[in-house]
């Protein structure tokens, strides 16, 4: 098992750090990951699932979205809140894009799995449904809609203020989201439209959610389900919204619940 990290030109020709784990001995299948909101691609446990994907044969690739807030000098921090604020939707799913060129170029692999923790389930599932370069999607604990998540009165107060705040628990950050943010999602609707993309899909699609996750609802993952009765729904029990994952994360063996999470996605890929 050996891994690169490669740096390359995402949206407005911000960098996309990513790193590829490479197996010993390749099956032949890649899995491009994307993390979550105010994640990172080297939160938590992610490297672990990395080398569990590898030393299972899969080629697994993650990366950092160009507006998520760190930058390659320091991949681990939220040190540019500037892009952080003017980061959206459409940004990641062209960032997304940029990846796939890049895979299409650089890597001998034509299955292309996208892989995607929370927000990034979301934004794999919409670049599945409008890139046929891509064989299969999986979800973890992702939203059922990007679009309406917001009341109307802090909608308003958004649009006076001209930016929003996020309070980051862990790092203790007030992390602004301007109201590009907004405006982007009125003028992007059809293309972030993630139950229009569900029910249009024509490949694999696995949804895995936790039983007692606080941050999306089970009944979202459900809802994904229900608009494709052809895709796979798995619910794990008693589990939250990062399957037992935990940043910083010490320990050499993954949590049970993000075991369990990791076999059941290889096994669909394996099919």
């Amino acid at each position: 098992m050996r891994k690169s990290t490669k740096i390359i030109k995402g949206s407005n020709q911000r960098e996309i750090l990513l790193d590829i784990t490479f197996p010993e001995t390749s099956n032949n299948k890649l899995v491009v990951f994307s993390h979550g909101f105010k994640g990172f691609k080297d939160w938590g446990c992610f490297d672990l699932i990395a080398q569990n994907f590898a030393q299972n044969g899969f080629t697994f690739l993650k990366l950092n979205f160009s507006h998520n807030g760190t930058i390659v000098s320091d991949p681990l921090n939220f040190v540019d809140l500037e892009a952080f604020g003017n980061n959206n939707f459409s940004k990641e799913l062209n960032d997304l894009g940029f990846v796939l060129d890049w895979v299409e170029n650089n890597l001998n692999i034509s299955d292309i799995s996208l892989l995607g923790h929370s927000r990034g389930g979301g934004i794999s599932i919409l670049k599945a449904g409008e890139d046929k370069r891509v064989t299969r999607v999986m979800s973890w604990a992702s939203p059922s809609s990007f679009l309406n998540r917001m009341p109307e009165d802090r909608i308003e107060i958004w649009k006076e203020k001209g930016v929003a705040f996020v309070y980051n628990g862990r790092t203790k950050q007030n992390m602004p989201m301007y109201i590009q943010f907004y405006k982007d999602c009125i003028a992007n609707k059809e293309r972030l439209n993630i139950k229009k993309s569900v029910r249009s899909l024509k490949i694999p699609h696995l949804i895995i959610h936790g039983e007692s996750d606080p941050t999306v609802l089970v009944k979202e993952a459900k809802d994904l389900h229900k608009w494709n009765m052809n895709s796979e729904l798995f619910v794990v029990n008693n589990a939250d919204h990062v399957f037992g994952g935990s940043h910083p994360y010490d320990s050499t063996e993954l949590p049970k619940e993000l075991q369990e999470v990791v076999d059941k996605t290889m096994d669909f890929i394996s099919r």
